[in-house]
């Protein structure tokens, strides 16, 4: 399994970002029991798990991203997304997707398969 996430940028406080995040060297299978979780790390701390979402769509967030960020899926494409609004400096970070045959969660450890990160620079 290969991840790759983009569509990191430099953005304004307040400003909107959508990430993608393509996998390849597998398909889903839409019985396949999967979830795809957002993380980021910023310089001097910890991974941060952020949001996730199963095959069935369901998903969930931290509360340091509730209601501002929104992930999605487009399975027909093996391809993730995590749409970033009202952008904080303090979300500035170096933005990851990960996979994972088993439940959702935001625990970074459990996750096996992880793409490229990309950076994301929130400031004025």
């Amino acid at each position: 399994v290969q991840l790759q996430a983009s569509g990191g940028g430099l953005v304004q406080p307040g400003g909107s970002l959508r990430l993608s995040c393509a996998a390849s060297g597998f398909t889903l299978d839409y019985r396949d029991y999967y979830a795809v979780g957002w993380f980021r790390q910023a310089p001097g701390k910890e991974r941060e798990g952020i949001s996730c979402i199963n095959n069935f769509g369901t998903t969930i967030y931290s509360d340091s991203v509730k209601g501002r960020f929104t992930i999605s899926k487009d399975s027909a494409k093996n391809t993730w997304y995590l749409q970033m609004n009202s952008l904080k400096p303090e979300d500035t970070a170096v933005y990851y997707c990960a996979t994972r045959r088993s439940a959702c969660t935001l625990v970074s450890r459990v996750f096996g398969s992880w793409g490229q990160g990309t950076q994301v620079t929130v400031s004025s």
